[in-house]
């Protein structure tokens, strides 16, 4: 009978536990795949701003961002990629407003970079941030030189804390105009202590 007991009492746990992961899946399918989109700019406001928006990641939500009704605010380093970039969105929507600021913040003059950036975005109804700037090289920690030691910190840390410090004060008065604002900081896969990845050594500390 104490067997039995027991089989009976694992048995539960083992269903409990089950329909609980059943449950947890759902909702994440829910949240991830069929759950509708918000409408960020009532939510928002109308005006996003996106570092590093020429290439892969960034360029892609700059277009995501774009077809849901923001305008976009472009910092990136190279200024042909840039007006290439502005030129593509505006060809998708001509409604979309596009400002572009030429910064990079692989160099000391990162103090300038922000400023421009903070004139730049100081009239706009700006409720979404994404930091998305970010270097990388494939190389032996031990290859690394001081200078482009100083690179990976200066893109993939001081960048994303930097802009964020400067918008800070602008989200806090949509708080108090009861208004929501998002600061998004795309990392990565290689961020995660589990995982080990061969080259990338600094990259994956700075991420």
């Amino acid at each position: 009978m104490e067997a039995e007991a027991i089989a009976r009492v694992l048995a539960a746990l083992g269903f409990a536990w089950l329909f609980k992961s059943t449950v947890v899946f759902f909702i994440w399918i829910w949240k991830t795949f069929l759950r509708p989109g918000r409408e960020l700019k009532e939510h928002y406001g109308s005006w996003a701003l996106i570092t590093g928006p020429t290439d892969g990641i960034g360029k892609a939500l700059a277009f995501s961002l774009g077809k849901k009704g923001l305008n976009l605010v472009l910092v990136g380093r190279n200024p042909e990629k840039l007006a290439s970039v502005s030129h593509e969105i505006r060809e998708s929507d001509e409604k979309i407003e596009v400002k572009s600021v030429v910064v990079d913040f692989s160099r000391d003059k990162i103090d300038e970079g922000i400023k421009a950036i903070e004139e730049e975005i100081q009239d706009l109804d700006l409720g979404v941030v994404v930091n998305n700037v970010g270097v990388c090289y494939a190389m032996y920690m031990h290859e690394v030189g001081e200078e482009q030691l100083q690179e990976f910190i200066r893109v993939n840390v001081e960048a994303a804390t930097r802009v964020t410090h400067m918008v800070l004060p602008h989200m806090m008065k949509r708080k108090k105009k009861k208004k929501k604002g998002a600061i998004v900081n795309i990392g990565s896969a290689a961020a995660l202590p589990f995982w080990g990845f061969p080259f990338v050594t600094v990259y994956c500390a700075t991420k």
